[in-house]
């Protein structure tokens, strides 16, 4: 990390994780936004003041590593290509600093209004166990044959404003592999803005606004798919791809 990055991050308020429950916003709204890494620390310097960071056991920047379910053929990533308005994605995600590991289903629908339903479990499961896939099952109200498709990891740092119901989490150090396939996304930066509804005050969309950086829908899950997979059809994502490259060359 740039210590120019490390000395803003130590600059701004810290903020536990049982302080930001208050703002867990488990149904929400997203507003996604992509910079290269060497604009992040101007972005956080102007808006230090209007956030607090989530610090864990002493750490300011997570690490976050996920495994993403899919059927065998790739329902869930075929259902955000061809639009589909209600979609899902099943993963595990692992909190490494807090050492909390999720099953977690995310739901999209026809609004737009994302809701994350998630149980706790004691690690990965490349096999779903009794209790895993019971849970995906009451929560999706259908029986899915369900395999592991792709890892995923990142840092992750997560700001919670001070006076707007609102979360930011900003990812960096993304990389995506299953098998021998590896794909990393260098000085790629996902800012990801969940309210209750998209609110233009925010501090860091007014910030992102001045340098004529505006919403941007991504899914990381898709990105990767495409990075790693070479059997898919993405002529959806095409131009997403080509904007990632070009913004981090």
């Amino acid at each position: 990390m740039k210590k120019t990055l490390e000395h803003i991050i130590n600059k701004i308020e810290p903020i536990s994780l049982d302080e930001m429950d208050a703002v867990s916003l488990m149904k929400r709204t997203d507003t996604k936004f992509v910079i290269h890494e060497k604009d992040l620390t101007l972005l956080l310097e102007n808006i230090q003041n209007q956030y607090k960071i989530l610090e864990i056991n002493e750490n300011r920047v997570l690490t976050y590593s996920s495994l993403y379910f899919d059927t065998p053929s790739k329902k869930f990533y075929n259902d955000h290509h061809n639009k589909k308005v209600n979609r899902a994605k099943v993963r595990m995600r692992k909190y490494v600093e807090s050492n909390l590991c999720f099953l977690e289903i995310k739901q999209k629908d026809g609004k737009g209004k994302t809701k994350k339903t998630r149980i706790t479990i004691d690690d990965f499961e490349t096999e779903l166990s009794n209790n895993s896939l019971e849970f995906i099952q009451n929560t999706m109200q259908s029986k899915l044959d369900l395999e592991p498709i792709i890892w995923n990891a990142f840092n992750r740092i997560t700001l919670v404003n001070k006076t707007m119901k609102e979360r930011l989490t900003i990812d960096l150090n993304l990389s995506f592999k299953i098998k021998d396939s590896l794909k990393n996304y260098h000085n790629l930066v996902i800012i990801e803005l969940k309210q209750e509804r998209f609110n233009r005050n925010s501090p860091v969309v007014q910030q992102l606004k001045l340098k004529h950086i505006n919403p941007y829908k991504l899914s990381k899950y898709c990105i990767g798919m495409i990075s790693i997979y070479d059997d898919l059809k993405y002529n959806r994502f095409k131009q997403k791809l080509i904007k990632i490259n070009k913004l981090i060359a």
